[in-house]
């Protein structure tokens, strides 16, 4: 099978393998997608993201997104923008769409060489996010430990934000796990743990759904926001501090969510295809 080329990036730490099928792609299913983020055997990585021919009209890629357990998410937050990076480097156009699961994403190259991506609206309904049942979203009954009570939020995947006075007092690796398989959350859910330091500040640590704690989380930093500002806690807009850096998020009017950040091109590479199908 030759050799394929990959792009190692990362968002505040949040790392990806990026392969270009635009121009001619090869089966990469759950067990391969392993293979390529084990960090002893593999390349190591958070999620493995693939560039498709868009199916969209208005796109220039479809993103497809494997988590390193092998399983499909429908969006990434700190991904979108490193695809977007790699698109701006293309065309050198300021301005990108991206199609995903989740829907089609326009971002925006900004002179400060950070990326602006428009991660669509927020979804606050039960049915939306989804649970398993009707309930209040902005006060959820859900308690173990000493997290309890989340928001739950869409931002083309599912979030559950709790709210701490520390959040390095949590011991997340044990409560992480725990909550994303809760049966709440029939498609399992990303966990969000949040302070807030004041009206336009919030610190976050996350579970990521099938990859574990992260640097950094795009859409989390997303749901927090939106979780916080449901609750009164702070403006429309806020720095969101990740474990990774800093992302800015604004949640418009119109219910659409803004995440402004950085996008690393780490190194090029290529890989024995035989990668792919190892035992």
């Amino acid at each position: 099978m030759g050799k394929v080329p990959f792009f190692k990036m990362h968002g505040l730490g949040n790392d990806f393998v990026v392969l270009d099928f635009r121009r001619g792609a090869i089966p990469l299913g759950a067990a391969a997608a392993r293979r390529l983020a084990d960090r002893r055997t593999g390349i190591g990585c958070d999620q493995v993201i693939l560039l498709e021919p868009p199916r969209h009209p208005a796109a220039q890629v479809l993103m497809r997104i494997r988590n390193a357990d092998g399983s499909e998410s429908e969006a990434c937050g700190n991904a979108s923008r490193c695809v977007a990076d790699l698109l701006h480097r293309e065309t050198r156009d300021p301005r990108m769409r991206i199609e995903t699961a989740a829907g089609l994403l326009e971002a925006e190259a900004l002179t400060d060489g950070s990326f602006a991506v428009d991660m669509g609206p927020a979804r606050m309904a039960w049915h939306e996010i989804p649970l398993s049942r009707a309930m209040d979203t902005g006060r959820v009954d859900l308690t173990l430990g000493p997290l309890s009570e989340p928001v739950c939020t869409s931002i083309g995947n599912p979030h559950a934000t709790f709210f701490v006075d520390d959040v390095d007092a949590v011991n997340l690796a044990a409560l992480g796990p725990a909550f994303e398989h809760d049966p709440i959350f029939p498609e399992r859910a990303n966990i969000g743990i949040a302070k807030i330091g004041d009206r336009r500040s919030i610190r976050l640590r996350v579970w990521e759904r099938g990859g574990g704690i992260t640097p950094a989380c795009g859409t989390g930093a997303c749901a927090a926001l939106v979780a916080a500002h449901r609750r009164g806690l702070t403006e429309r807009r806020a720095d969101v501090e990740l474990d990774g850096g800093v992302l800015d998020i604004a949640w418009r009017a119109d219910g659409h969510v803004i995440m402004t950040g950085p996008a690393t091109l780490s190194f090029e590479g290529v890989f024995d295809a035989d990668l792919l199908t190892a035992g």
